[in-house]
């Protein structure tokens, strides 16, 4: 890690900057697959899986009996723990739930607001090197919540066109309705346009690496809604003198082994301990199985010193991290004035592993800065907010003279006159006066 110390404001933008690719760099090669896909369905779909994944396919479909042996490969232990954690998540996110919000705006005016699920969506799971079966459950879980009627899943099948046991048995365990053997761009694709084996959906849902992150912004233009921008993982670590620096250098490289596009930032207000991680990040790094993963992601990293707790909480917010965690002397200055983060992890003892997993908040998360603007996965990611209204004779004659002159302001004399007929029904003496004025107009 790059250890830079005290620096200066306007130097921060080109520090804080992310080791990611423009949407310009791989939009070209997003198309043409979105293009084939549109045009050739499920063939084009096992073209760029036989390309990227190096896999042979009968069908794209997850069968039961595949499902079935899945279910039978997974050890009870982590069965137990896959529950725990899907036990835990579920209460976090029926803890969401809102009731209908009902008010009379004015008497005779009655409007009202309910949820309803948004009834088709998409799951990708991102595969390779590290099939993540934890993002089954923050995906599937609050959609099974909030009531989606299709919840189709893709994710790519390794070279022999299978799909790991543990994403089988999550998927199957929270109630996924179909699941397809497909990755990248193409499952992305699959999901915008429908095929005859992938059905469209209305949102997608998902991380991935930037050529999925980059398909599903394309797929916005296609009228498909999508949860976030979501690349490559990062986290930033507050911490000081009065930190684990074993603790926060094992933060530090939880995030690096992800990818190697994926960025983790130290900032501290003591170079000494700076130092310290960083012989801890040297020692631990060499014990992990991903290690030239995680070294990738560490030349992409940096130590940043500052001088005091507001410089440090500036430069974070200016960031916007995925994952922020937090271990000072005073926790409390930053989780309460943070407005720029994902998700904030608090403490000497609240490793960043705990919410990929098991604590209950969802690890789906906004990258890129995009934290500034977006929320996390929640429940009312599977939701639409609907707003309805009713308004009696009594209310159409108190609010309707009102709207009358709004839209007669605007111009809009057809917005007026739905009013006014009305009025005239409900206000006989205003029927006089209103044709009156008509006649006058017409002269």
């Amino acid at each position: 890690m790059k250890l830079i110390e005290n620096p200066n404001r306007t130097n921060w933008s080109s520090i804080l900057k992310r080791p990611t690719k423009t949407v310009d760099d791989i939009e070209d090669i997003v198309k043409t697959i979105f293009n084939e896909v549109k045009t050739r369905g499920d063939e084009a779909v096992n073209e760029y899986t036989s390309k990227f994944d190096n896999a042979e396919l009968e069908s794209i479909l997850v069968s039961d009996q595949e499902i079935k042996g899945a279910i039978a490969n997974v050890s009870d232990e982590l069965k137990q723990a896959i529950q725990l954690a899907k036990s835990n998540i579920e209460r976090f996110h029926a803890a969401q739930k809102t009731e209908k919000v009902k008010l009379n705006t004015m008497d005779g005016v009655e409007c009202w607001q309910e949820k309803r699920p948004i009834q088709k969506v998409g799951l990708y799971i991102p595969g390779g090197t590290a099939p993540l079966f934890s993002t089954v459950l923050m995906l599937a879980v609050p959609a099974k919540i909030a009531k989606c009627k299709d919840i189709v899943l893709c994710t790519p099948p390794n070279s022999e066109g299978e799909i790991s046991s543990e994403i089988l048995y999550t998927a199957s365990l929270c109630g996924v309705t179909k699941i397809v053997k497909a990755g990248g761009i193409q499952a992305i694709a699959g999901l915008t346009f429908g095929t005859k084996s992938i059905p469209q959906v209305y949102k997608i849902f998902g991380p991935g690496n930037q050529y999925v992150t980059v398909a599903k912004q394309i797929a916005t233009k296609y009228g498909v809604a999508i949860d976030m921008p979501a690349g490559p993982s990062e986290l930033l670590v507050m911490a000081d003198e009065t930190a684990n620096p074993k603790y926060v250098a094992s933060d530090l490289l939880s995030q690096a082994e992800h990818g190697s596009d994926s960025q983790v930032i130290l900032v501290t207000t003591s170079t000494e301990f700076a130092k310290d991680v960083e012989i801890e990040v040297g020692t631990q790094i060499e014990k992990l199985e991903r290690k030239e993963i995680a070294k990738d992601a560490i030349n992409n990293s940096k130590s940043i010193v500052v001088k005091d707790f507001e410089t440090a909480l500036e430069l974070i917010d200016q960031y916007g991290p995925e994952h922020f965690i937090v271990c000072t002397k005073n926790d409390d200055f930053f989780v309460e004035q943070i407005g720029n983060a994902g998700s904030v992890f608090i403490g000497n003892y609240t490793p960043e592993s705990a919410g990929d997993y098991a604590s209950g908040t969802n690890h789906t998360l906004p990258t890129n800065g995009y934290s500034k603007a977006y929320s996390g996965v929640n429940l009312d990611s599977f939701q639409k907010s609907m707003t309805f209204q009713k308004i009696s004779k009594k209310g159409i004659a108190t609010i309707g003279p009102a709207i009358e002159l709004m839209a007669e302001a605007e111009g809009l004399q057809a917005h007026k006159n739905a009013v006014t007929l009305r009025l005239n029904d409900v206000i006989p003496s205003k029927a006089g006066i209103s044709n009156s004025k008509l006649k006058a107009n017409n002269e």
